[in-house]
């Protein structure tokens, strides 16, 4: 069976840093793009960050550009988000997601998601 499985999420104070890690089993990995989105209580997800299976290309939304980095392991099917300079804003479940496409920035196109992980800033 497809699964994504997130970790490296937890409670960390404004300015702090956190590596999150998706990995991926039961596809061809190489075939996919990767995507992390989030969710706050109350608010739809949002797309934060994918790397394209096309070129390896990378995307950022304009809130964590500068902040965060995606980055890819492919020999052990593991998709990383680096987080620095955390603010409470950023306050989510973080999941990540597989498309068949090389056009990760349509969220449209996501077949496979995890379960998430939690991501806390404080104040």
């Amino acid at each position: 069976e497809v699964q994504l499985v997130e970790s490296g999420g937890g409670l960390v104070q404004d300015g702090g840093s956190l590596r999150l890690s998706c990995v991926a089993s039961g596809f061809t990995f190489d075939d996919y793009s990767i995507g992390w989105f989030r969710q706050a209580p109350g608010k739809e997800r949002e797309g934060v960050s994918c790397i394209s299976k096309g070129d390896g290309s990378t995307y950022y939304s304009d809130s964590v550009k500068g902040r965060f980095t995606i980055s890819s392991d492919n020999a052990k099917n593991t998709v990383y988000l680096h987080m620095n300079s955390l603010k409470p804003e950023d306050t989510a479940i973080y999941y990540c997601a597989a498309s068949p496409t090389p056009l990760c920035y349509y969220p449209s196109y996501y077949d496979y998601w995890g379960q998430g992980t939690q991501v806390t800033v404080s104040s």
